[in-house]
């Protein structure tokens, strides 16, 4: 299925969109209208989604370890409920409407947006925890796993900036940790999918390569860069997300029929 072009196409979508999700999230706001570019089905568009967004968090996070700078040793079990809570979360699917987080979460992003612009220190040095990394681990970690496996846009900075505004980390810390997470999450995700079917694997492969790559190439830039280039496209990201969201649930419709109205 799909010609070389068109393989082309989404592996040179996946590389730029895993460079971006490797360093800020949201790689999806790329792969997602791409992949619905190609004219599948929309169940088949988020399970070859999630099939192929594993490897962007998969690479980073093998990069960091090699890095030195993640200890997988001490993370194993807030990673392994992150697992099964996005596996519980893509499974609620069948009998919750998401319907009112897609009319929440733009303005959670917003916010976000906000504290970011107004923190100038925000994570650049370690802050007093607020609660133990065990607490955040069962309480945290799942709920936005969770989140992940039943919808999804946002995720890497909910995780990143939680550890930074609960557990007290550095912005790049948390973000690194963040990618172990999110992979994670996607894989608990990616289960139920690949029990349902949908996958579209050639276009899966090919831009599986591409988020590899991608990946790679993000986790390069946070360890050299951490702060000053996290936090700006972190703003950029939750900014975007926010507005794909409004725009896909008429909320932005609406906002300008209000406008035009007056």
């Amino acid at each position: 299925m799909g010609d070389p072009f068109q393989l082309f196409g989404l592996f040179v979508l996946a590389l730029v969109a895993g460079t971006i999700d490797a360093m800020a999230g949201g790689g999806g706001l790329l792969t997602v209208p791409g992949l619905m570019a190609t004219g599948i089905a929309p169940i088949s568009v988020l399970a070859t989604n999630k099939m192929s967004a594993i490897f962007s968090p998969l690479s980073a996070t093998v990069h960091f370890w090699r890095s030195g700078r993640i200890d997988i040793r001490k993370l194993w079990l807030p990673a392994l409920l992150a697992s099964l809570a996005a596996a519980c979360g893509a499974a609620s699917l069948s009998f919750i409407d998401p319907g009112v987080l897609k009319k929440l979460i733009p303005f959670f992003l917003m916010a976000i947006c906000g504290w970011l612009l107004l923190s100038e220190d925000l994570g650049k040095t370690s802050g007093k925890p607020r609660f133990s990394f065990a607490l955040i681990s069962v309480t945290l970690i799942p709920l936005v796993a969770a989140y992940d496996g039943f919808f999804g846009p946002g995720t890497g900075t909910f995780f990143a900036l939680g550890m930074v505004g609960l557990a007290g980390f550095t912005l790049d810390q948390a973000t690194i940790e963040a990618k172990l997470y999110n992979l994670m999450s996607n894989l608990g995700a990616l289960l139920f999918f690949l029990v349902k079917g949908h996958i579209v694997w050639p276009f899966a492969i090919v831009m599986a390569c591409g988020m590899v790559a991608g990946g790679a190439i993000g986790a390069r830039l946070v360890i050299r860069h951490g702060t000053s280039l996290i936090k700006p496209l972190l703003i950029v990201m939750s900014l975007a997300m926010s507005l794909r969201l409004l725009w896909q649930n008429g909320t932005l419709a609406q906002w300008w029929a209000m406008l035009a109205g007056h």
